[in-house]
């Protein structure tokens, strides 16, 4: 059973007919790692902000569902919503340079996950802390706690928002492109620490990324999107085996082949783009009654 289901999501700029998520469906069980992927401007952090409940003030839901558990997050109110949320979810987000409060130290802002969330008193939160630095591979914890973001480098600060997105035990995590900042060199740390610690907790994750490569070692399941809509979902191995949709196989085919460095880039044709933007035309159509 999905723990994570979405169905017919549309979200459109307020008080206009200009929607920037078209019908959007899609389902992550436990323990599964779902990829969002497509161009910047597709609609993939947009996905997680409405999961979330923070999109911004300017945007608003107008349609579908997005069932928690069972529930219909959609249909509860602000309050319960945000405790649902709190207590079911976590964010890694895509910046670990600007993510972290720069006035406050690293451990209130682990520990304040687990007092708020789970109630406990500090002294257990903080030896969770201590624990959670330990599972992402940071050495003298103690001295990390009291430190500040700036005393760090943006590999540790990222270690540090995983491992507080995964303080509570949340059900689903969001990550939000969480490479995107970091060097390459780290990059693949950050990558494998974020699998090993999906699987050692079981939990439900949404990557949104814009790269395939990311994708095929990290993800089961996928969905393209472009102009907010889904294109194609479906299992990694069959998406990279034969990917059915024209802008899927354009993808695929523009992705840089680390094999052969001097091969030149192939960019997506534009007859693909012409036909996918019609598709997405075609769609609003409907949705509008003509």
């Amino acid at each position: 059973m999905s723990f994570l289901s979405i169905s017919n999501l549309s979200v459109r700029i307020a008080g206009t007919t200009t929607r920037l998520l078209r019908d959007v469906a899609l389902s992550v069980s436990p323990g599964e790692v779902h990829g969002l992927v497509g161009e910047s401007g597709a609609g993939k952090s947009m996905i997680g902000k409405a999961v979330l409940g923070i999109l911004p003030r300017s945007v608003e839901i107008i349609s579908g569902q997005i069932e928690l558990d069972g529930t219909d997050l959609l249909t509860l109110p602000p309050a319960e919503h945000r405790r649902r949320i709190g207590q079911s979810c976590a964010l890694i987000p895509q910046d670990p340079m600007t993510a972290l409060n720069p006035s406050r130290r690293i451990g209130p802002q682990i520990t304040d996950r687990l007092v708020d969330i789970l109630g406990w008193n500090r002294a257990k939160a903080r030896e969770r802390a201590v624990e959670l630095l330990h599972e992402v591979h940071i050495p003298d914890p103690d001295r990390i706690l009291r430190s500040y973001p700036h005393e760090l480098s943006g590999g540790m600060r990222q270690r540090i928002l995983i491992a507080s997105a995964f303080a509570a035990e949340p059900k689903l995590i969001i990550a939000d492109e969480p490479t995107t900042a970091l060097d390459v060199t780290v990059q693949k740390q950050i990558l494998k620490l974020i699998k090993e610690m999906q699987e050692r907790h079981n939990t439900a994750l949404l990557f949104v990324t814009h790269d395939l490569g990311v994708v095929s070692k990290i993800c089961q399941s996928l969905s393209v999107l472009y102009g907010g809509l889904v294109v194609e979902a479906t299992d990694v191995h069959g998406f990279f085996r034969a990917p059915s949709h024209a802008y899927s196989r354009a993808l695929l085919a523009a992705t840089p082949k680390y094999t052969d460095p001097e091969a030149s880039l192939t960019p997506v044709p534009d007859a693909v783009i012409t036909e996918v933007n019609a598709q997405v035309d075609a769609v609003d159509r409907e949705w509008r009654g003509g």
